[in-house]
């Protein structure tokens, strides 16, 4: 497979995030370069950029590997999102574009549409394609991309189960759409602060990193009273 130097941090991180390079597993540069058809370089810088991101950890005799992050920082991650997301939703209410809001209208109609088809597959790609926009629209690029990066890493600790309606779902970003477009921070935090908790409900973790004798005795990440 090759693709351009520019974009190796983008494939080795979604290749991370889809499990093909397993939890704490090596990551050495000549491999890597192989896979993706780029030179060491890009890889080497790829590799830094990807341990700031915190997918990556520099181990003593073992170089660059994949991290393995403890239930607690997965639980963080789901916790930083629910205060975030809504923030961003507030900040999009003052600062949008006519053009954010054509594409934000647009992905509520198709989702409210293959919702009601229960298509799962196309409603998770336009849900981060609605949530990237709506983050965007905040104006603010260091939000969006802390949002953005937090979504990598919940994908790559979580899988999502269907916990409640697709449909109730797409009902709820119309109303964050409909705030946002009103102009009403409020409101649009609002909403999208109960979306936020209502989703976090059908996130279970990929792994666990506590023996199952010790998590029977304790409260699991993923509690009832705990929604995304």
């Amino acid at each position: 497979m090759r693709i351009p130097a520019h974009s190796v941090c983008t494939a080795i991180r979604d290749d991370i995030v889809a499990g093909v390079h397993e939890r704490g597993g090596r990551l050495t540069e000549e491999v890597l370069a192989r896979r993706y058809g780029v030179s060491r370089v890009p890889v080497r810088e790829a590799l830094r950029t990807l341990e700031a991101e915190g997918f990556v950890v520099a181990r003593r005799h073992a170089g660059a590997c994949v991290a393995e992050p403890t239930e607690q920082e997965a639980a963080d991650l789901l916790e930083m999102r629910m205060l975030l997301e809504p923030l961003g939703a507030a900040r999009a209410a003052q600062r949008r574009t006519e053009a954010h809001l054509k594409v934000l209208r647009g992905l509520v109609r198709l989702g409210q549409e293959r919702a009601r088809r229960g298509n799962s597959e196309d409603l998770r790609s336009l849900g981060g394609w609605f949530h990237e926009t709506l983050a965007q629209a905040s104006g603010s690029p260091s939000l969006t991309a802390t949002l953005t990066q937090l979504r990598h890493k919940i994908a790559w600790m979580y899988r999502v189960e269907a916990a409640r309606s697709q449909v109730e779902s797409w009902v709820e970003h119309g109303a964050i759409v409909d705030a946002v477009a009103r102009g009403d921070s409020e409101r649009a935090r609002a909403v999208t602060a109960l979306h936020t908790e209502r989703a976090t409900a059908g996130h279970r973790l990929r792994f666990s990193t506590v023996p199952e004798r010790v998590r029977t005795s304790q409260h699991s990440v993923n509690t009832p009273g705990v929604r995304y």
